[in-house]
């Protein structure tokens, strides 16, 4: 081999280590990418704390994003505050709601609210509205519940709401799946299909799932939902969520499930933000309507802020926030 060759398959070499190092750089960039992508938070102005601090979050470890806005100053201004406990699976709403509720009411300076479960929100009022994340506990009085209109005759039975509950919007459910369907999901039925992965809301705790349950048998009779919440669950093809509007998504991202049932809603929100997750239609006969409601909580440090919030929630500023996610007017 003369010089000339020599240089020339050096200069080759030297090129091809330059291009293997871009493509594992883009790679990982990629990776990194993805993995900010499938978790959350996936509202951007989610917090409405005034003054934010040292932005810290480490995705798969420390990462809480159903807990919004700074729990100090509310506890230390109650009368300038606004509280929210909020059925999370409305989550992606609640940064527009709060936004233009505050122009409306500038009385109120501070919010704070959590988007968990319904149940999980009972459990922490029971546990004199405390709840333990990890290694933290926090503590935080609501000054309105929101949830499902039927679990707030509940929570007025219980005493943890009180005086007459509002309704605002209603949802329909939806499955949930990979984008562009590649499991060829036609319906509630193909979930009988056992190399199905599925993830679903917990019963416990997750108001969803009573929903989902009536679609089933309305779908497929007792035997489909036996096939998805008893049989499934024992042989571990269902999976049950703590926080379904969450979770579900994540697994279907991740490819650990093949899909899901949510409202329609939430499918709505993650294809507008871009992430890979398809809907398919549960027809009108098979499903089964949400009615969203909320009220007062028993001893609200602002019974004020708490009455201007459930007089917003029924104007039309307030619905043409939700109907943007897909929800309807009752």
């Amino acid at each position: 081999m003369n010089e000339s060759s020599k240089k020339h398959y050096r200069f080759l070499g030297v090129v091809m280590a330059f291009v293997f190092v871009i493509s594992m750089t883009m790679s990982n960039n990629s990776f990194a990418m993805g993995i900010r992508r499938i978790f959350p938070p996936w509202c951007k102005q989610g917090d409405p704390a005034l003054h934010q601090g040292y932005k810290f979050n480490a995705i798969t470890v420390d990462n809480n994003p159903d807990y919004h806005g700074n729990i100090t100053t509310v506890t230390l201004h109650p009368k300038s505050s606004l509280v929210l406990y909020i059925g999370g699976n409305i989550f992606f709403v609640v940064p527009r709601l709060v936004k233009a509720f505050l122009k409306e009411y500038p009385n109120v300076k501070h919010v704070f609210y959590i988007t968990i479960p319904p149940g999980i929100l009972i459990r922490m009022w029971k546990h004199g509205d405390t709840i333990t994340l990890g290694n933290l506990t926090m503590h935080v009085v609501p000054d309105v519940y929101m949830a499902g209109a039927k679990k707030l005759n509940y929570t007025n039975k219980i005493g943890m709401t009180v005086g007459k509950k509002v309704t605002y919007v209603t949802n329909d459910l939806e499955i949930m799946t990979d984008k562009g369907n590649p499991y060829h999901i036609t319906g509630l039925k193909s979930f009988l299909n056992p190399k199905l992965k599925l993830s679903m809301p917990n019963p416990e705790w997750e108001g969803i799932a009573r929903q989902i349950k009536m679609s089933l048998i309305k779908a497929g009779g007792k035997k489909l939902e036996q096939a998805v919440y008893n049989y499934g669950v024992k042989s571990g093809r269902v999976y049950l969520t703590h926080i379904h509007h969450r979770q579900t998504p994540i697994r279907i991202m991740q490819h650990k499930s093949d899909a899901g049932v949510n409202w329609y809603s939430e499918v709505k929100f993650q294809e507008m933000i871009g992430n890979p997750i398809t809907g398919v239609k549960i027809p009108a006969s098979q499903n089964t309507t949400a009615l969203y409601g909320a009220a007062m909580t028993k001893g609200a440090p602002n019974k004020v802020a708490a009455k201007e919030w459930l007089n917003f929630l029924k104007t039309k500023t307030s619905l043409r926030i939700f109907e943007r996610y897909g929800f309807k007017a009752p």
